[in-house]
């Protein structure tokens, strides 16, 4: 049985305040904490789960504390709407101060503020093999139960820093900076590249004036029909396909 404080502290780590302080976030659903056991399992401090997931997840469990719970206990720690489950406490991953761009591709994000975007993108960096995103301050916190959700595990595996980005990638000497734009160079017809930065712009405002001015080169895809523009996820996954060797 769940006690009363105890569920106090799980809630207050939907709070990015809280899982600032604790160094903590949650995780919830049998893919998202299969996956993130499997990437990391000494990082998911702590699980508690339904009898029948317990039952068949039990040779994951061996590095982490484990507690079964009823529904009614999943109910009252659960930030989803419908709880599915399992609930599991995260260790946050260490990034590192250093961001280096050489010899790879690095996501930039200008204030991208929906957390399902956000998540979805790092789960599309993982998927073609981008291991960094590096974000302005003002986007989403990565450790969102939104943003975490929709990595579907990818946040164990793709590094996601804050940092001032304008002064950042003025840094950038001698890496190629790409910018998505509504105009610009059409991704169908550019060479794939090994190594640079992309930007990627708020879902509404696009990349501000001072972030965009600093791309050596801006990109866009090449629009056939009506709409006014792309859902930033949809543009990354879409871009990405194109350039990335």
């Amino acid at each position: 049985m769940l006690v009363k404080q105890k569920v106090k502290y799980i809630q207050t780590l939907g709070q990015k305040k809280f899982r600032e302080q604790e160094g903590l976030f949650i995780a919830e659903g049998p893919k998202l904490v299969k996956e993130l056991l499997e990437a990391d399992a000494a990082s998911v401090r702590e699980v508690y789960a339904v009898k029948d997931w317990m039952d068949d997840n039990q040779k994951l469990l061996n590095k982490t504390v484990a507690k079964e719970i009823t529904e009614i206990e999943l109910e009252k720690i659960s930030q989803l709407t419908t709880p599915n489950k399992v609930v599991a406490i995260v260790q946050q991953y260490e990034t590192g101060e250093t961001i280096i761009a050489e010899d790879q591709i690095t996501l930039a994000l200008d204030n991208i503020q929906d957390p399902g975007n956000l998540g979805t993108i790092i789960r599309i960096a993982d998927w073609f093999g981008i291991k960094q995103i590096v974000c302005s301050p003002d986007s989403a916190d990565r450790y969102n139960p939104k943003v975490v959700q929709s990595t579907m595990g990818s946040i164990a595996r793709v590094k996601v820093y804050y940092t001032d980005l304008e002064e950042w990638l003025g840094l950038q000497k001698g890496v190629s900076i790409y910018a998505a734009s509504l105009y610009g160079e059409d991704v169908t017809t550019m060479k794939k590249i090994k190594e640079g930065i992309i930007i990627f712009g708020n879902e509404s405002k696009g990349i501000s004036g001072e972030i965009i001015n600093l791309a050596t080169t801006k990109i866009t895809i090449s629009k056939k029909g009506n709409a006014e523009s792309l859902n930033a996820a949809v543009a990354t996954g879409i871009i990405l396909s194109h350039i990335i060797t």
